[in-house]
C-alpha cells in the first residue's frame, strides 16, 4: 500500500491536477508523508516544494480517502490517497519536479492516473466538478 496525501483545489467546476517531468499522466497535487510528519505537516510540504505556496493550515479539511491501483506499480499494488481542501497564499507555478499544472474538468478523467479517476468520479458526482 502506498499512502499519499493530495489537495483537491477547484475553482469554476474544474480542479488543480499537475504533470511531473517526463510523464503523460497528470497528478493531484501532493506526496507522501517524510517520517514524523502528520498529515497536515506533509501537505504544506508537498504543496510548497511542488507548486510554490503557502497552504493556509487553519483552513486544511479533509475530503475523503480514495484507494485504486497504484499507476505505474505491479499489479495489486495500492495507493491509498487521503485528500484535503485547503485556502492558500501566493501563486501557482509549476516548481520543483513538476512541469506543468493544470485545470481539468470530469472530461479529462482519462488523463489522470486511477485514484485520481475516483476522486474525479467523486467529485463530479457531488455536483463540484463539471
Amino acid at each position: 500500500m502506498i499512502d499519499k496525501i493530495a489537495w483537491l483545489h477547484l475553482r469554476d467546476g474544474r480542479i488543480l491536477s499537475t504533470r511531473s517531468r517526463g510523464k503523460e499522466v497528470y497528478y493531484l497535487p501532493g506526496g507522501k508523508r517524510e517520517p514524523g510528519e502528520t498529515d497536515h505537516d506533509t501537505l504544506v510540504r508537498e504543496i510548497r516544494e511542488e507548486l510554490d505556496v503557502a497552504i493556509v493550515p487553519e483552513s486544511i479539511a479533509a475530503a475523503g480517502t480514495f484507494e485504486a491501483q497504484a499507476d505505474g506499480h505491479p499489479a495489486g499494488t495500492l495507493v491509498r490517497m487521503t485528500c484535503y481542501t485547503a485556502g492558500y497564499r501566493g501563486t501557482l507555478e509549476a516548481s520543483s519536479e513538476i512541469e506543468e499544472i493544470a485545470w481539468l474538468e470530469h472530461a479529462d478523467r482519462g488523463r489522470v492516473s486511477a485514484v485520481d479517476q475516483l476522486i474525479f468520479d467523486h467529485l463530479h458526482e457531488t455536483g463540484r466538478l463539471r
